[in-house]
């Protein structure tokens, strides 16, 4: 197909769709396996509230100390400062920031994780009550026997 001033326009086709397409899986190239015990689930929100969320505050926290002596050394004193002190004071506020919503998302995962095997089994109950409400067949009789 031509393009203004002669230019072939450049496409691909596709005869078939790809023997893995991607995303990971099994080893046999089925797609992935989502399944996990209501065990497997409360050990990984165990680790998370044990191990992960607690690590990752140690983490964020570990440069306060150092960080607010680098704003304290380059501080003004006696009217003049350094520049470098306001933007380690701000890049450390926001440091705080990120590890704080990291430490959310921890603990919001590890909530969906404890809630999952409830809420999925409280769905099903849900979907199977409203599955089985009053049909016009309950209020059919059978006919007289002879």
């Amino acid at each position: 197909m031509a393009g203004s001033g002669g230019e072939r326009a450049v496409g691909m086709r596709l005869n078939q769709y790809p023997a893995d397409p991607g995303g990971g899986g099994s080893a046999g190239g089925g797609g992935p396996d989502l399944a996990s015990s209501p065990a497997e689930k409360k050990a990984a929100a165990d680790t998370l509230h044990n191990d992960i969320e607690p690590d990752t505050k140690k983490a964020g926290a570990w440069a306060d100390d150092e960080t607010s002596a680098v704003v304290k050394a380059f501080d003004a004193k006696d009217g003049h400062g350094w520049l470098t002190s306001g933007a380690v004071g701000k890049a450390h506020k926001t440091w705080g920031e990120q590890v704080q919503n990291l430490v959310n998302q921890l603990s919001g995962d590890e909530s969906a994780l404890r809630a999952d095997t409830t809420l999925l089994s409280g769905t099903d109950v849900g979907v199977g009550d409203k599955a089985r409400t009053v049909s016009v067949f309950d209020t059919y009789s059978s006919p007289p026997a002879h």
